[in-house]
């Protein structure tokens, strides 16, 4: 628990091609954290065809980004089915100021607030040259990195076997537009977090760099759940 009471309500806030990801499943492989990926959400939900995943296709279909509208709605649902006495990290959202205050407006109604936001800072050059190396394991979300995280068996899925894909945006010139309009987005939302004094930056070239002190931090505040495990003699 943080600060001996109150359950980890994290957010992830990184570039595309920051590790997000990677960090996320990290943090639930060491703490007892439940972990949010709006896009793996996203897509859970469109391809199941819920009311939410229409919807965000059709807005999809027509060329633009899922509305604000929809997005609250989905992470909102999410959060309810894990329930406040629960620890959860959010990984790709909020990305807009609108999606932040409806967020906090809707934690802060249950008593609730966020006690941290983590942003991963890592240098423009690396992120591109990790997406020319990116495959992803599409059913699950996991990625993998050729040069430094690559599958135990050259282009498949390590849980399942499956065949691993490139992202259809996974290229440079787009990526650049992607990490452009990202920053523009971004730099309010840090300011935000920061004036509330939630904020922490973690800076490094790879996730191997940061995690470490992702740990450091969050074993300052929130006990891994091996660490529990042995204090309560399960091990």
């Amino acid at each position: 628990m943080v600060d001996g009471h109150a359950p980890l309500r994290l957010l992830l806030i990184g570039s595309p091609g920051a590790g997000k990801g990677t960090q996320s499943s990290r943090i639930q492989d060491s703490f007892d954290v439940n972990s949010i990926s709006s896009g793996d959400l996203l897509r859970r939900n469109i391809a199941l065809g819920t009311d939410i995943g229409v919807q965000a296709a059709k807005e999809m279909k027509n060329g633009a980004l899922v509305s604000d509208k929809v997005m609250v709605k989905l992470i909102d649902q999410e959060l309810n089915k894990i329930g406040s006495q629960q620890s959860w990290l959010l990984d790709g959202f909020p990305r807009t100021m609108t999606q932040a205050q409806a967020l906090d407006h809707t934690l802060e109604s249950s008593n609730q607030p966020l006690n941290l936001v983590i942003h991963l800072n890592v240098p423009e050059n690396v992120i591109l040259q990790r997406i020319m190396d990116r495959w992803v394991h599409i059913p699950s979300g996991r990625v993998y990195n050729m040069t430094y995280n690559p599958p135990k068996r050259a282009g498949l899925d390590d849980v399942t076997g499956e065949p691993l894909e490139r992202r259809p945006d996974d290229n440079p010139e787009t990526f650049k537009i992607r990490l452009q309009k990202h920053h523009e987005l971004t730099e309010p939302l840090l300011d935000y977090y920061k004036q509330r004094n939630i904020l922490v930056s973690l800076a490094g070239n790879t996730s191997d760099e940061i995690y470490p002190q992702i740990r450091q931090l969050l074993q300052s505040r929130f006990k891994p759940e091996e660490e529990e495990k042995v204090e309560a003699g399960v091990v």
